[in-house]
């Protein structure tokens, strides 16, 4: 009895391990191609667990002897990791019956690496943070490297392997130093030990250990100096899987990032504030002045989601209750912005072939309006364009930042942010007022209109009616703070 109400907290993940591994026996014993079957199966499980983890939310519920925590944070995040993980399966259908990739191996690795997603940002301890982290990464290692016929999905496969070993060794030698200093791996353990009455003051090895543990996280977002592999692995990856790169595990990893600053270190903020200031001043500027000589639109996506993730780093750079609510609100927007211009890069498509250069979306407001309205529509809210729903992102976190007196990282921002105005205008531009030189198939599949509506819906409305995720968004924040 006592374990099956210890496994409550976790029951969305137990669905979702269950369901893929029977999907491997299926996939392993039938006679036929399982990929669409397994897909559909995949998404329906991915919206169910959607409405297990919503019922479950409320209450702060631990298990696995307080390893693993699901509360109020937990939920916001799930949500959003197990909707953009449905969104991006569903993205994929289309894609796999056209270039013939299709195997029933590629649902389940979207399975098993939003399970490690989503033991992540319910980790309570640093080793449950790495059973997350590395099942998470093991399936996007091979994701990248899908289409095996591809020089270029292998190569992106190893350039995402070998630097991902890398930062994954960096934060253990983080994750082993904290343990040496502290005496524990666990989040709560670290935040009594150098907060409240009997405080300690952190010992300098305890501080080389969080600045490596920096450093391996900062990879897994892909924020400057360790982004090096994300442009290549955008451009090299089946453009399904560089939707999926650019949406779920983004948002997992900031959440990840959110919870070990404030939660186990929140009361070390004067001691990691500069550096995360630093690694977002950095971001922001590569993000921005990086993508305006690209050609390629998955890379300039990639430069364009570097950049995110340095307007994104300011609010946890405030280390406030409104800091991480903005930084809540900006992933909400996000997913919907990135998973729209990422259905309508799917589309691009000339006699059966995908193209990606940039100047082959020159006259598609002449040929296919609607996909070109869309288009626009998100590019302005990427460039924080009012009233659009990308403006109140940024609205939000450079807020806290000037509450907190960052005014530097708060102008900057605004700064680095009018420059990567540039090239979503750019592409704009190029779509209404450059003449067609070829034009794009028809446009097939039900999954890709219902994505960019509901990702254009999400971006007009966020204005009219920001009530349910502002509020939501404050609730999942104040659990942070609450200890």
């Amino acid at each position: 009895m006592n374990a099956t109400i210890d496994l409550i907290p976790a029951l969305p993940e137990v669905i979702m391990a269950v369901v893929a591994m029977g999907l491997l026996m299926l996939g392993v014993f039938a006679k036929s191609d399982t990929t669409k079957p397994a897909t559909i199966i995949v998404i329906l499980t991915l919206v169910a667990c959607v409405l297990v983890t919503w019922g479950l939310g409320g209450e702060k519920l631990s298990t696995f002897g307080g390893m693993f925590v699901l509360d109020g944070f937990a939920v916001f995040a799930k949500v959003m990791i197990l909707v953009a993980s449905a969104f991006t399966a569903a993205m994929s259908m289309n894609y796999l019956e056209k270039e013939k990739l299709g195997r029933f191996e590629y649902p389940v690795l979207i399975m098993f690496a939003t399970l490690g997603m989503m033991m992540m940002v319910s980790a309570n301890d640093f080793l449950s943070l790495y059973l997350g982290l590395e099942l998470q990464s093991l399936s996007l290692y091979v994701l990248a490297a899908y289409h095996r016929d591809s020089a270029r999905a292998t190569e992106a496969g190893i350039k995402y392997f070998v630097l991902g070993a890398l930062a994954s060794g960096l934060l253990l030698y983080g994750v082993s130093l904290v343990y040496g200093f502290a005496g524990t791996t666990s989040f709560d353990g670290i935040a009594k030990l150098f907060g409240g009455e009997h405080a300690v003051h952190p010992h300098l090895g305890f501080i080389v250990g969080l600045v490596f543990i920096l450093a391996g996280l900062s990879f897994k977002i892909s924020a400057v100096p360790f982004h090096m592999w994300t442009p290549d692995v955008y451009e090299g990856a089946p453009t399904p899987v560089t939707s999926f790169f650019a949406v779920a595990p983004k948002i997992a990893a900031l959440m990840l990032f959110t919870r070990v600053m404030v939660g186990p270190f929140g009361e070390m903020a004067d001691q990691w504030r500069q550096v995360v200031a630093f690694i977002a001043i950095m971001s922001m500027f590569v993000g921005s002045f990086a993508a305006i000589v690209q050609t390629n639109i998955k890379r300039l996506m990639a430069y364009s989601s570097i950049g995110h993730v340095g307007f994104i780093l300011v609010g946890i750079a405030a280390g406030t209750a409104d800091g991480v609510q903005g930084v809540l609100i900006y992933l909400a927007i996000y997913l919907f912005m990135n998973i729209g211009a990422f259905a309508v890069i799917l589309c691009m498509r000339q006699k059966g072939r995908l193209v990606e250069g940039i100047e082959d979306l020159a006259g598609l407001s002449k040929t296919h309006p609607l996909m070109a309205t869309v288009m626009a529509i998100l590019m302005f809210s990427m460039a924080g364009i009012p009233p659009l729903a990308g403006f109140w992102g940024k609205f939000y976190v450079f807020k806290a930042a000037v509450d907190q007196g960052l005014f530097a990282l708060a102008v900057i921002g605004i700064l680095t942010s009018v420059v990567s105005a540039y090239y979503y205008l750019r592409i704009i531009k190029i779509m209404y007022f450059d003449e067609v030189v070829e034009t794009f198939d028809r446009l097939h599949g039900g999954a890709m209109t219902l994505v960019m509506g509901v990702s254009t819906a999400v971006v007009l409305l966020f204005t009219l009616v920001p009530g349910p995720l502002l509020v939501s968004a404050k609730a999942a924040a104040a659990v942070l703070f609450a200890q």
